[in-house]
């Protein structure tokens, strides 16, 4: 019997995994370890904004895009103008032209009023208008013990109370999207973590809107983790076998912080254990 079927939730890695090394690198790594493909993170670097160039790297080294992330980070509220929402729309267009099935969007900032007020119909518009799903994703709010010490510390304290503390959400109407409702969801491990969620019930409030997901591990710290899936406290085996019990359909992206290692060869080996962690959690109830 041949063992070279392919696997039946395909796996990429965000070109954000990689950081502070580029969006070639990305490719580069996606194509040495084994993904499948890559989800485009769309930031500062010329090349994740350029269709032209994002090809050429398609071509190059024989990876496709699977997902595109809209530049709606803090960090990229400059990219591609000013204007949330017609960022929005071009990550459709972007998608589109690049063959990705998907584009992963944060809910708006609370000060981002007009594009808060219009978020969810131009989302249902948009979607009414392509194949290409734009999947909204869970986020996490801004802790007050943030600024009383390390990571280890605010941990600690979210496990001892059972959740986040006082904290300010930056969204709105929420950073957990399932409270306003959208067809299709990004289930971050992460921010969970960070947000003092419990992801199995977030997968399930999302239920078969659940199309994408980004892989990654938390210990609870007040800061966005990031960590390798199963080196942190999150249910990272349960989700994903409950997805696999579900029919999940959608696509599994491993979003990890590697900005720690040292060398090229510890980054890959990094990214190499999250790999090996999703293809044997997200293959196994067809195995």
């Amino acid at each position: 019997m041949s063992t070279s079927r392919p696997p039946k939730v395909l796996v990429g890695l965000s070109t954000a995994s990689v950081y502070p090394e580029n969006t070639e690198a990305a490719f580069r790594y996606a194509a040495e370890v084994g993904y499948d493909g890559v989800e485009l993170m769309v930031w500062a670097e010329s090349v994740s904004q350029d269709i032209a160039a994002v090809r050429a790297l398609v071509r190059k080294y024989a990876v496709p895009v699977q997902a595109v992330h809209a530049p709606c980070l803090l960090i990229s509220q400059r990219v591609w103008g000013s204007d949330p929402t017609a960022k929005l729309e071009r990550s459709v267009r972007t998608a589109e032209a690049l063959g990705a099935a998907t584009v992963v969007v944060h809910p708006p900032f609370r000060w981002q009023r007009r594009y808060a007020d219009g978020f969810a119909d131009q989302v249902a518009d948009l979607e009414s208008r392509s194949d290409v799903i734009v999947a909204v994703e869970n986020m996490f709010p801004m802790r007050a013990d943030g600024v009383f010490g390390g990571k280890e510390r605010s941990a600690e304290r979210l496990r001892r109370r059972g959740g986040p503390g006082p904290a300010l959400s930056a969204f709105s109407p929420s950073y957990d999207p399932t409270d306003s409702g959208h067809d299709h969801y990004t289930l971050d491990l992460s921010h969970t973590a960070t947000a003092g969620m419990d992801a199995m019930k977030l997968a399930k409030r999302m239920g078969s809107g659940l199309t994408h997901l980004h892989l990654a591990d938390g210990n609870g710290a007040s800061l966005d983790e990031h960590l390798v899936p199963g080196d942190g406290s999150q249910p990272c085996v349960e989700v994903c076998r409950h997805l696999m019990d579900s029919g999940f359909a959608g696509q599994a992206v491993v979003e990890i912080n590697t900005q720690n290692a040292r060398t090229r060869r510890e980054r890959s080996a990094m990214l190499a254990q999250a790999l090996a962690f999703a293809r044997e959690n997200l293959e196994s109830a067809h195995g």
